[in-house]
């Protein structure tokens, strides 16, 4: 299979300047998209769908965006949304091109949107507290004490999160049981995951959530239950516009090619039957959705990318990325520490312990220091730069000037990134290349460092969404 490169660049999008149902200047169906060279996704972030655990991009929306963007062969934007509403608005604007969330499919949303074949079925279910002394009762006397006739829910209060399904749902039941419900839409910030947490501590009496999202999160909290349903099984679909029709044939292609597999089956049990992998995010201090960090070196790079002008999210990335922050990994080249560098560059540039978070990170910093001091009498543009400096840093600046002076003798530009030095970066793998009389270094696996500037610059971008 054809090796793609994903860059994907997290958007903020903002709903002020949004309409709801406000259709997109054009139509943009596959073909505009493919033109455009890039999908525009958009989505949701929290401890399921899309997260940020111990430094890795994680999460079953995420998983599935990877794959569908590698199905079409494009590079994939995410567009981070505040809700479902939000979502919504931002596709029908043409923000983005289609919705990879979990969307529950009723009739009022199919007239604002184009549904996907299923993902998956599930129901909504009652979340509610169990009694202090649950743990004492005989299983008759517990269930006596739970509400597992939704008549009983007459007159009750019910917190649910704000442009989900569960409104309607609720509504509908109203009229069921012929009785009156308290229903209170949680602003934005409120996730099922928060209301869910809030049952837990008694803040409020009871939320609804879709089933396998209650079975997950409720089984983190075990004075909380979730057996009690209020609706029949519905559809989970993404979404399109209505005037996608070859996006959408697209997607319900790959959906049906992908719900064979083995892998598809194995994301969904990963994120939503894996108990004690989702209580270890939870509890962890490095899960940025709950107010974590991203690593046990955040301070460190705070401080270290003062003295070189960075987001210190980049300098974390670019940790990451070496060594997945463990300052006693070493290279099969012989880099070492946290951000592995090669023990002669690292006595250089003052390292004395390798091993030593502190002292690897103080001696890469000033070698990146050095690295933007030489690029920056080369390249004037500092976004291709910085592109420079990533690359040198992993490959040495000597291989990256062979492929500038390659792409000079070919009559690109030696200054340009992406298209250019890149190219032939790649290229000094091919003795054709490698063996010109420009190239003064020889011998290099180009994809490596191209590779690892992409890499370094999408998790920066994926720090930028979580942390401060």
């Amino acid at each position: 299979m054809k090796h793609i490169i994903l860059l994907l660049t997290v958007l903020i999008a903002l709903s002020s300047c949004l309409g709801r149902g406000a259709e997109p200047a054009q139509p943009v169906d596959l073909e505009q998209i493919r033109e455009r060279g890039r999908v525009r996704v958009i989505t949701g972030y929290g401890p399921i769908g899309y997260f940020i655990y111990r430094g890795q991009p994680m999460g079953y929306e995420y998983e599935l965006i990877l794959r569908f963007g590698e199905f079409l062969e494009l590079p994939v934007d995410l567009v981070i949304a505040e809700d479902i509403d939000h979502m919504i608005e931002l596709l029908n604007a043409g923000e983005g091109d289609l919705i990879a969330y979990r969307l529950t499919v009723t009739a009022e949303r199919r007239e604002l949107v184009e549904f996907s074949r299923p993902l998956y079925f599930t129901r909504q279910v009652l979340v509610q507290r169990k009694p202090e002394d649950w743990r004492t009762l005989q299983r008759r006397q517990l269930e006596a004490q739970l509400v597992r006739n939704p008549v009983a829910l007459d007159g009750a209060q019910i917190h649910v999160r704000k442009g989900a399904a569960y409104a309607p749902r609720l509504r509908n039941l109203e009229r069921e049981i012929g009785g009156r419900i308290d229903i209170i839409e949680a602003e934005a910030q409120f996730s099922t995951e928060t209301l869910i947490s809030m049952v837990a501590d008694g803040s409020i009496d009871f939320t609804v959530a879709d089933e396998d999202v209650a079975r997950l999160i409720g089984g983190y909290y075990s004075d909380v239950d979730v057996q009690t349903a209020v609706g029949l099984e519905q559809q989970i679909s993404w979404a399109v516009r209505h005037d996608t029709p070859h996006l959408l044939a697209a997607l319900d292609g790959w959906l049906e090619q992908s719900q064979r597999s083995a892998d598809f089956f194995v994301i969904r049990r990963t994120y939503f039957h894996d108990d004690q992998g989702y209580r270890h995010r939870v509890d962890s201090d490095f899960f940025p959705v709950n107010g974590g960090g991203i690593s046990p070196y955040d301070d460190l790079f705070r401080r270290y990318a003062e003295q070189i002008g960075w987001d210190w999210r980049m300098l974390a990335a670019l940790a990451y990325q070496e060594s997945r922050f463990n300052p006693r990994a070493r290279s099969w080249m012989g880099a070492v520490g946290l951000m592995q560098l090669m023990p002669a560059t690292a006595r250089h540039f003052g390292a004395r312990n390798l091993f030593d978070p502190h002292d690897n990170l103080r001696a890469a910093v000033a070698f990146i220091e050095w690295l933007q001091q030489y690029w920056d009498v080369r390249i004037s543009d500092p976004e291709q730069r910085l592109r420079f400096v990533l690359a040198s840093y992993n490959v040495g600046q000597g291989h990256v000037e062979d492929a500038r002076r390659l792409a000079s003798w070919h009559e690109l530009d030696p200054d340009q990134w992406y298209g250019n030095v890149d190219h032939y970066l790649l290229a000094k793998a091919d003795p054709r290349y490698y063996n010109h009389d420009v190239v003064q270094f020889g011998y290099a696996r180009g994809r490596e460092p191209v590779e690892f500037v992409e890499r370094v610059l999408e998790l920066t971008e994926h720090y930028r969404r979580f942390a401060e």
